[in-house]
Parts: structure tokens; sequence; C-alpha cells
């Protein structure tokens, strides 16, 4: 006789091997229902990685071109400034035949060492000395405040010089060129100023700026080439008219097509500071300016 105890205990043994193996195929069965999700989790977030690598690369090189861009039109800058002037005023200097008022080489000096600190402050930022960069602004903001305190004064000299040898019509008149460009300049550095919490604006605005301060350089190497046809005073005449303007500040335009192109390379479309900033330089409200100056000069 079996007493109802060990007839439970030998009840659970012969159960217990077929619970393990339901339990088994149970948890089998889980997994591989879960399976298919785990690789898709997975899946999704390879893909995901690889698409914010396809986008965030290019970026990143993006960013890193256009830092140095505009670090090379800072050099371009300078090569222009400098390379400008060498036949008016550069080689008079060495040679000891420069002929003009003292405040023209402030005025100069003013004017080179705003083009180095231009190109010093855009090596910052492709440095990603940012700190350095704005630490600098404001010995920036005086530097080129008295630049252009210097412009008008200089101006000033070189009127009552040209009037004293009889050319005080034609001074008065190409006078109208550095006249109308200077409150353009104005208005780029002070929107520039404004706009200091806003790189992308910020850095074109201080670039059209640089551009349209390029005229003057450029200018003095039409002045030579078109000394005999212009009657500049390379070729021992009087100022020359305002249309010798016109050639240099066509190859400004150049400059600017560079920017734009890079715009269209890095971002897609120009900035709207090249298209309103360009179109407000470019536009014929400063040549109206030289004209009403030539017809207040007679």
């Amino acid at each position: 006789m079996v007493t109802p105890g060990l007839r439970g205990a030998g009840t659970a043994q012969r159960n217990g091997p077929a619970r393990g193996e339901a339990r088994r195929r149970q948890l089998r069965l889980s997994a591989r229902r879960y399976e298919p999700r785990a690789s898709i989790a997975v899946g999704t977030a390879l893909q995901g990685e690889q698409y914010m690598s396809t986008i965030v690369a290019p970026l990143i090189e993006a960013r890193s071109e256009s830092r140095y861009f505009y670090l090379y039109m800072a050099g371009a800058f300078i090569l222009i400034a400098f390379g400008g002037f060498i036949p008016t005023y550069w080689a008079p200097v060495t040679t000891s035949t420069f002929k003009g008022p003292p405040i023209l080489h402030i005025h100069g000096t003013l004017l080179f060492s705003w083009t180095v600190f231009y190109f010093v402050q855009t090596a910052f930022v492709a440095g990603r000395r940012i700190m350095d960069h704005r630490a600098w602004g404001l010995a920036g903001i005086a530097l080129f405040s008295v630049l252009m305190c210097s412009i008008l004064v200089a101006q000033m000299m070189v009127l009552k010089r040209d009037d004293a040898l009889g050319h005080g019509d034609a001074s008065r008149r190409f006078a109208a060129v550095t006249l109308c460009a200077w409150p353009v300049m104005a208005v780029f550095f002070t929107l520039a100023i404004v706009n200091i919490r806003k790189p992308q604006v910020h850095k074109r605005l201080m670039t059209l700026l640089l551009i349209n301060m390029m005229t003057p350089a450029l200018a003095r190497v039409f002045l030579v080439l078109l000394a005999a046809t212009a009657g500049s005073a390379a070729a021992g005449g009087g100022p020359p008219p305002p249309f010798v303007a016109i050639p240099p500040s066509l190859v400004g335009d150049l400059l600017l097509a560079v920017a734009i192109v890079h715009d269209w390379r890095t971002r897609g479309r120009p900035h709207p500071v090249y298209v309103y900033g360009g179109a407000f330089a470019q536009t014929g409200v400063w040549m109206s300016m030289a004209k009403a100056f030539e017809r207040l000069a007679g």
C-alpha cells in the first residue's frame, strides 16, 4: 500500500522534467518572438548613425572650409592694400620722392594697420580662439573710428593742396568718390557691430566692408596704367576724373563674386548680406551723389 505522501512525491518527480522542458520551450519561443524587434532596433540605430554621419560630416567640413576661406580673403586684402599703393606711395617713400601732406602718412599707417588687424582677427576665428577675437574687438572699433576720421582730414588737406596748385575743381570732383564711399563703409561697419552676436551676418558684413575699402588701392594701379589718358597725378597733371574709379570697383565686384560663389558651394545659396549689401554698395546711389558733388563744384 502506497501512502498519499509518497504518491505525491513520485508525481512531482515525474512532472518536474516535463515542466522544465515546457519552460525552456516557452523561453525559446519568446526569444524568437522578440529577436526581430531587437534586430530592427539595432538596424534602425545603425541606419540613424550612418544618416547622422552623412549629414554632420559635410557640415563640419563646410564650417572648417568657411573659416579658412575668410582667412584667405583677409590675406588677399593685405596683398591688395600693400601692393596697390606700391607705385604711388611705397616706391616714392623709399626713394624720398613722395610729395604730400603729413596726414597722408598717418592715414596710410592707419589703413595698413586696420588691414593687418582684420587678418589677425580672422586668424583668431580660424584657429577657434573666439575669446581672443572678442577681447580685441574694442580695439578694432577704436582703430576703425580713427581711420574714418583720418579719411576726412586727409581729403580736406588734399583739397587745399590741389586748390593751391590750381586743380581745385578737378580735385573736388574726384573727392566725391571718396566722400561718397565713406558713408557706405560707415554703414557696413555699424551693421557688423550691431550683429556681433550673429557670426554669419557679422563676418559677411566685415567682408563687404573690406571689399569696398580695396577700391583706393586698386585705383592706384589703374591710375598708373591710365596715366597718359586720364591725366592723373602720376603723369604730372591734376586729379583724375571720377570715372577712373569705375574699373577698380568692377575688380572689387570680382571679390564679391568669389564670396557669393563660396556661399553657393557651402550653403546652397548666397547669404542675404551679400545680396542686399552688394546691391547697396554697387547701385547708382553713390554715383548720383558723386554727380551732385560734381554739380556743386561747377
